[in-house]
């Protein structure tokens, strides 16, 4: 069994700006939820059977309270952040596992589904959807992957070594010496990814770093770390069973309806079919 794990937030955002590139600006008021929906009926009907979406209900999580310039929804453009919900509610209607992250963030629901799904036995495999390289933490060996849809390249323990030059483990250390301007936090002064990767391979983990070393920014490094290291005890599901996707319930022909997508509930329907009654 497979477990796929879809960054919602990250692809409401792809395809916004993916039809904006088309429509003139004039946004259509579900185009960006339709598409979404529409990769995950695709991941459906190539074989996937266990799924969850984590989505930001709002932008706005704890690490706020820890880093005031920590990111928000200030400045997302208002024709995208009326999608948010309707998508939530849409993956819903469609039968999909959702979760709407409101505390924690959409990154925290992946990596806590990922661990939670990799102690399964049952589970072979664990794949987190998202090129977002807080995500990276999470990798291991060949057991948990990340996946970026957009370039089709899947991410193993040894490819997320090659691209930051330490291991999954070191992610959060990493992010914390050099920064993440998506998220909101600067980095240590006078540290670049070159001797970010010198230090943590020569030192391990920022607690074991000489005093010497980052003087009187060690404390801010510490809490950088603490804002890029993700989640792994959000109570989302019992077991992998519930991520299995058995087909649309009976309110999502409403929805296509009303966001002007039929061909969603034709595709859903026969997708459903394919699943619960496979070929002999």
């Amino acid at each position: 069994m497979i477990v796929h794990l879809i960054d919602g937030t990250y692809e409401i955002f792809r395809h916004f700006y993916g039809h904006r590139r088309f429509n003139k600006g004039k946004d259509k008021p579900f185009a960006a939820t339709v598409a979404v929906l529409h990769g995950v009926l695709q991941m459906f009907e190539e074989g996937a059977t266990h799924l969850g979406v984590a989505t930001d209900h709002v932008i706005e999580s704890f690490r706020n309270n820890l880093w005031p310039d920590y990111k928000t929804g200030e400045g997302i453009e208002p024709a995208l952040l009326a999608q948010f919900h309707p998508l939530e509610e849409a993956l819903a209607l469609m039968g999909v596992v959702v979760w709407p992250m409101i505390d924690l963030e959409a990154d925290d629901a992946l990596a806590s589904a990922a661990h939670k799904a990799a102690a399964d036995p049952g589970v072979d495999k664990v794949c987190i959807w998202t090129p977002d390289k807080d995500l990276a933490q999470c990798v291991s060996e060949n057991r948990i992957v990340q996946v970026d849809r957009k370039t089709g390249t899947v991410r193993d323990e040894k490819a997320i070594l090659k691209k930051f030059g330490v291991g999954p483990k070191f992610i959060p250390d990493y992010l914390a010496l050099v920064g993440d301007s998506a998220d909101g936090y600067p980095g240590i002064s006078g540290i670049g990814k070159v001797s970010a990767i010198r230090l943590l391979n020569q030192y391990g983990p920022i607690e074991s770093f000489p005093k010497n070393v980052l003087g009187q920014q060690h404390k801010q490094a510490l809490l950088f770390k603490r804002l890029a290291t993700l989640k792994t005890n959000a109570r989302l599901f019992k077991n992998v069973s519930q991520l299995r996707w058995v087909g649309p319930t009976s309110g999502f022909a409403k929805f296509t309806t009303k966001a002007g997508a039929p061909r969603l509930l034709d595709r859903a329907k026969a997708a459903a079919a394919k699943i619960i009654q496979p070929t002999k």
